[in-house]
């Protein structure tokens, strides 16, 4: 394996030297004087290169946001499907997994085997 070249501060300043910040371009609207990006709609009045793109933000704020979350407003009539309440007709032989089954895990199995450590 061949040594590796030297690594000088001054290679490592020089690729750094494109690491600095700069400074935002931040332009003043012409109607409003509001500060924005530029190539940017302007979030107070929505107008952008002279046109009413979006409505303005005091028109967006007065509108009712939708909160994240369940509904605290009740439910008019839910919609049950008529099959639900009816027993299945294998459900027998569904509960009946052999006494085996339900001796090694305490009553009900608790995966598809009957003696699995599933929760």
């Amino acid at each position: 394996m061949s040594i590796r070249m030297r690594h000088t501060r001054g290679h490592t300043n020089n690729r750094r030297s494109h690491h600095a910040l700069k400074n935002m371009n931040v332009v003043a609207d012409k109607e409003s004087g509001n500060l924005r990006l530029p190539h940017r709609l302007d979030e107070a009045t929505g107008m952008y290169r002279g046109k009413q793109i979006a409505p303005a933000l005091a028109v967006r704020a007065t509108k009712e946001k939708k909160v994240k979350g369940p509904s605290t407003e009740p439910v008019a009539a839910k919609h049950v499907h008529e099959h639900a309440h009816e027993e299945h007709l294998n459900a027998e032989a569904k509960g009946t997994k052999g006494i085996a089954g339900k001796v090694a895990t305490g009553g009900r199995p608790k995966a598809r085997s009957g003696f699995g450590g599933g929760v």
